[in-house]
């Protein structure tokens, strides 16, 4: 049903689970389930769709069974991808508590290395940037600079993926078009913007470095329309898709504020 739905809210893409973002076995992805999907995708004339990771992926984790479980996981995300026509997968990378930030990255990259071995599919991986609370890993360009540096070359590694209230909360001011561009420097320096793939549209209910991850509606919240703008007509984010994940009360108007943007560029 994510199609239709998707558009019947006026989306020309959109973002979805394959499986409970809370844990538990992933349904089984049929034939018939795979040609209706394929089909409700021209029906409604959607060319591009994206798939996020459940939300318990720890690639850091200090217990190898989570580890082992987190790349299991996503690796057969890209390959339920691969056969449902996803453009990318996105995921969140996980926590370094009780050890280094070092040793904590030096396991995300490892564990990505090991999802993407001998992968064969058309979907990519796309890592997301963090908000930054508590032990979380990928909250500044240089932690996800540093991953990224160890992946690149694999089959498979798409880029990144940049939330704006987490990169909000994380410190990062794009609120003007000048602080935009002035982010937009540091992400080229240090990740490279033709890693930047896809990005997830939200407003913060937490200011500037707030280091929570507490997604608001468009408009509602420190960043500001004005904010969003600022960051959405720059040239990086006028050539890739954006995401929305607010609550379902105010959706509507989120969407039509960022059509807004769209068509004024």
């Amino acid at each position: 049903m994510a199609p239709k739905r998707a558009f019947d809210l006026g989306c020309e893409t959109f973002q979805c689970f394959t499986r409970s973002p809370q844990g538990g076995p992933a349904p089984e992805l049929t034939q018939s389930i795979v040609m209706n999907f394929k089909s409700q995708m021209q029906e409604f004339g959607i060319e591009t769709f994206y798939i996020h990771t459940p939300y318990y992926i720890n690639f850091a984790s200090l217990e190898p069974r989570i580890r082992r479980s987190s790349i299991k996981v996503v690796r057969d995300e890209l390959e339920r991808g691969s056969a449902l026509g996803a453009k990318y997968v996105m995921t969140h990378l996980g926590s370094h508590a009780g050890q280094t930030l070092e040793e904590g990255i030096a396991k995300v990259a490892n564990s990505v290395s090991q999802i993407l071995n001998g992968y064969k599919g058309t979907t990519e991986l796309l890592l997301e940037i963090a908000a930054g609370s508590g032990n979380i890993i990928g909250d500044t360009f240089d932690e996800v600079a540093t991953i990224v540096e160890n992946v690149k070359k694999l089959n498979g590694f798409g880029g990144v993926c940049f939330d704006t209230c987490h990169a909000f909360a994380s410190g990062y001011d794009f609120r003007t078009p000048e602080k935009a561009e002035k982010m937009l420097k540091e992400f080229d320096k240090k990740i490279g913007l033709e890693y930047l793939k896809l990005s997830h549209i939200n407003d913060s209910m937490m200011d500037l470095g707030g280091k929570r991850d507490r997604h608001e509606h468009i408009g509602d919240g420190f960043i500001g329309v004005d904010g969003i703008t600022a960051l959405l007509t720059s040239k990086p984010f006028q050539k890739i898709d954006w995401l929305l994940e607010t609550e379902d009360s105010k959706r509507e108007e989120d969407i039509r504020i960022l059509k807004d943007i769209r068509d004024a560029l």
